[in-house]
């Protein structure tokens, strides 16, 4: 019996964590932990840089702890227009990263390339202009997600039920530091 517990012991640290470790890719730019062997993992690729920004498209989507849908749900996303982060894409799978920093995997039939951002810290001043001197035209709270239509220099033009106003890009997740939209 010892002998069976020592081999299968053996066995358990030759396997990776989990069946799709091995060839699960990392983020681009980092270089690929993994390079695929599976090609299935290839397929649906989008074609898109990696990383980038995406939105929730459903307002009910599973976050999951690998690229399956054998794996456990870790979190349920029911507001549509939320910003993620895609970090690696594995076959029709998208690992994604929130806000908060959570991380899983999301089919990337829950996703769109519409571009939000969601309000980080505190409340946060919408200006007329993208000039801190500017009058103020909205108060956002924390959490509050609106559409982004421009990103220039530090600001980022954003709207949501009707309003809009330029606002700092650094006061909320879902742009980049120099990235260019619009």
């Amino acid at each position: 019996m010892r002998l069976f517990h020592t081999l299968v012991a053996a066995l358990m640290l030759a396997l990776p964590a989990s069946p799709s470790m091995a060839q699960q890719p990392s983020a681009a730019g980092a270089g690929p932990a993994f390079a695929p062997t599976n090609k299935d993992a290839l397929k649906y690729r989008s074609g898109l840089p990696v990383p980038r920004f995406a939105s929730l498209r459903s307002s009910r989507a599973y976050l999951r702890s690998g690229p399956g849908k054998e794996y456990p749900v870790l979190f349920v996303f029911i507001r549509p227009g939320t910003p993620l982060e895609v970090l690696a894409e594995w076959n029709v799978w998208r690992q994604v990263r929130d806000a908060d920093g959570t991380e899983g995997w999301m089919d990337r039939a829950m996703l769109s390339t519409d571009r939000t951002i969601q309000i980080t810290g505190s409340v946060r001043e919408l200006r007329a202009r993208p000039d801190p001197t500017s009058p103020v035209v909205l108060r956002a709270e924390p959490g509050v997600v609106m559409r982004v239509t421009m990103c220039a220099e530090d600001w980022c033009r954003v709207e949501g039920e009707g309003r809009s106003g330029y606002l700092p890009r650094q006061q909320a997740f879902g742009v980049y530091p120099d990235e260019p939209i619009g």
